[in-house]
């Protein structure tokens, strides 16, 4: 009778847990709601999963939280005149007034959003050094940082539902007239340095135009043509809360959460939130490649763990450092940086014919054809989960793209679609996904066609990821599903299955 008591007691606890974090979620849902049809609407990088987040390449970088940082799940409440007191004594060019909804925003940061908080701040101790350089060196505002985080909460593979990449969020169209390169092999919306001098350039550029910041950040959101538009609407007024009521709902809350942004990540002491520790190599330094390179060379020789060398390069999509179209920057913890040049020549050598097999030899890099030899016609075979943003940002094009090389009138495409892109392949050709990427140096890749997959056998120092650069339109999520993966791990001899149009 006892243990069936107990049980019984056991079971309302777990009933009244699981209603008590439902009711969390609804509050909070319905507090988002309300914020938003005050404030606007709320960006992406606000949405961010802190946990899925964590479950990607970042999360082995961090550890537990420092003991003398005290960390707490509840906000500490504060009178206006702190909050403007506060903003008051922060040093900035960029006006930061304090209001009823800047005031909301800081408490959406300060309370809703802690473990998000948690995570920049960690981030921010890698990225902010590199960020500040940059717009010192252009004589910009270097509060002008903050703008990472409401665009991407400092993530740099952050991708939005529409295709803006990188910290700094970037359409494809405005990353390239801006000078970045785009393709399906580099991505540089996604490196922390070029991208921050693109976003640069255009602050510049639009501080020609405004004379405002508060300004240039509404046009950084929703370009000057619709800042022009709400100038008009407004009867000429060129102040950011006069012009508020006619810019796009998700711009008017683009200002307030960058003062809130500045606020959260100089006073998230007082709100008892403590930064996530990150072990990052915070001291790095770069080497210039001349020829091909693939992550795994590197990692295999230096001993470098290889999602050290994607965090600190995660500008290469597919792993591969493209030297042979021309001189490329390769970062490294400084203290490898030596054994890389001591050991550079057979680095390029190692495992080459099967990590590099597809690469184009440089004298051939120039065709006929737009884009020479990098051209590239290839058939994807769109995947669970897909739509055209994810693939155009895959293989570096526009979902417009898609769209136009295959007749289609919307952005829908149905899993199973066999869809024709031509891409430009940065110099590492696509191996076809009934064929996989030849080996010679070991039997790996070992494969059989059967009912739409295709048989894999793990070899030595593969992963989930690099396996699924062997097959355009396979991610390493694919894969896991497929297999039934509780989690990324794979071990030699294991026999995966790799899904083909």
């Amino acid at each position: 009778m006892k243990r069936y008591l107990l049980a019984l007691i056991c079971l309302n606890c777990l009933v009244s847990l699981v209603y008590a974090q439902e009711e969390t979620r609804i509050e909070e849902k319905d507090t988002l709601s309300s914020l938003e049809s005050e404030v606007g609407l709320i960006p992406e990088s606000l949405d961010a999963n802190v946990d899925s987040l964590l479950r990607t390449w970042h999360v082995q970088y961090f550890s537990k939280r420092e003991d003398f940082c005290h960390d707490d799940d509840e906000n500490v409440y504060f009178p206006d005149s702190v909050y403007i007191d506060r903003l008051s004594r922060l040093p900035s060019v960029i006006a930061l007034p304090y209001n009823n909804i800047v005031r909301d925003c800081i408490d959406l940061y300060a309370e809703r959003k802690r473990n998000l908080v948690r995570y920049m701040l960690g981030m921010a101790d890698f990225y902010f050094p590199i960020i500040e350089q940059v717009l010192d060196e252009h004589g910009l505002p270097i509060e002008l940082k903050y703008l990472a985080v409401v665009e991407s909460a400092l993530n740099p593979v952050a991708l939005s539902r529409v295709g803006a990449c990188g910290l700094w969020q970037f359409m494809l169209p405005t990353g390239k007239s801006y000078g970045l390169e785009i393709n399906s092999l580099v991505d540089e919306r996604r490196d922390p340095l070029k991208a921050t001098e693109a976003a640069c350039k255009y602050f510049k550029d639009m501080y020609a135009i405004y004379g405002d910041w508060n300004l240039v950040l509404a046009s950084y959101n929703c370009g000057p043509g619709n800042v022009n538009k709400a100038i008009r609407r407004s009867g000429g007024k060129t102040d950011f809360w006069d012009i508020f009521p006619y810019l796009p709902k998700e711009t008017r809350s683009y200002v307030p959460l960058f003062i809130a942004a500045n606020y959260v990540m100089n006073y998230y002491c007082e709100h008892n939130i403590c930064p996530m520790q990150t072990s990052l190599p915070l001291a790095t330094d770069t080497v210039m490649v001349n020829n091909a390179l693939h992550l795994q060379q590197v990692s295999d020789l230096l001993q470098v763990d290889i999602e050290t060398l994607r965090a600190l390069n995660p500008q290469y999509k597919r792993d591969i450092v493209p030297g042979n179209t021309r001189p490329s920057v390769l970062k490294l913890p400084a203290a490898e940086t030596y054994a890389f040049i001591d050991k550079e020549d057979t680095v390029y050598t190692h495992r080459i014919e099967e990590l590099l097999a597809n690469c184009i030899p440089a004298d051939k890099m120039k065709g006929s054809l737009p884009g020479g030899a990098t051209r590239e016609k290839i058939t994807h075979v769109v995947l669970s989960g897909e739509n055209l943003y994810t693939i155009a940002n895959r293989y570096g094009v526009t979902a417009k793209d898609i769209r136009k090389w295959n007749g289609l009138g919307s952005n829908r495409v149905a899993k199973g679609k066999r869809l024709k892109l031509y891409v430009d392949n940065g110099g590492v050709a696509f191996a076809s996904a009934s064929a996989p990427t030849k080996t010679t140096a070991k039997p790996a890749a070992k494969s059989s066609i059967q009912k739409g997959f295709v048989s894999y056998k793990v070899q030595s120092g593969d992963s989930l990821y690099s396996i699924s650069k062997k097959y355009p339109g396979v991610s390493t999520a694919v894969l896991q599903k497929a297999n039934g993966l509780s989690s990324p791990d794979i071990r030699p001899g294991q026999v995966l299955k790799i899904p083909v149009g």
